[in-house]
């Protein structure tokens, strides 16, 4: 069997914390591995615990979601990082997502369906509402690379389209019938030849000039 997704949960309620780990004990294929109440604290877990993915909320005393999601990256964290909160507010949710997050759910989400984002998070997939991938989008400094998409391969052009589409990397390489090192590698050109951050922001460059799968 394949080794268990490990999840950490990151609420300043533990209540919420609480259900969310209830629930993600009875799944197969989910483990939790430890527990954080504010942004600081869900940082040095991280990096002591080695999840796979970390559930965030956004707003927490101290230091907050979003804020821990940039101390993520800047330590060069592979967790994939889903936002769980209770605020639909796009001046809420878009700022975490250009802070590096996966994606995001509402509390309210049915269960199944969270054990189900969780698992695509992990296999390299984005989840973007439409509402707020349009707000992202729209926003000034999402222009950045415009101009600059005739500098990529044919090929990379495929691989960008693919990753638009939400494919992880090994689906890009059985898609394109490349190995998963390849594919990474186009996919780190792309982020260079464009300026762009993260996968998040190439898919919505994609979305934005065109490049689809």
């Amino acid at each position: 069997m394949a080794e268990p997704i490990k999840v950490l949960l990151v609420d300043d309620h533990q209540v919420v914390r609480r259900g969310l780990r209830t629930f993600l004990e009875v799944q197969d294929d989910i483990e939790v591995v430890g527990e954080a109440a504010d942004g600081t604290e869900g940082v040095a877990r991280a990096e002591e615990l080695e999840p796979d993915v970390v559930l965030m909320d956004v707003r927490m005393p101290g230091m907050d979601g979003v804020d821990a999601l940039r101390k993520l990256r800047e330590l060069n964290n592979p967790a994939r990082v889903l936002i769980v909160t209770s605020f639909t507010e796009q001046r809420t949710v878009v700022p975490a997502l250009r802070a590096g997050a996966a994606g995001y759910v509402y509390k309210d989400i049915d269960p199944d369906a969270l054990a189900g984002a969780i698992r695509s998070v992990h296999a390299g997939h984005i989840l973007l509402q439409p509402e707020v991938a349009g707000a992202l989008l729209s926003q000034d400094d999402n222009n950045s690379g415009q101009g600059r998409g005739g500098s990529l391969t044919e090929r990379e052009r495929e691989v960008l389209g693919l990753v638009a589409d939400g494919r992880s990397n090994r689906e890009i390489a059985r898609a394109l019938v490349l190995s998963e090192k390849t594919v990474k590698t186009h996919v780190s050109n792309i982020l260079m030849k464009l300026d762009l951050a993260d996968r998040t922001q190439a898919a919505l460059w994609a979305v934005r000039h065109g490049v689809t799968g």
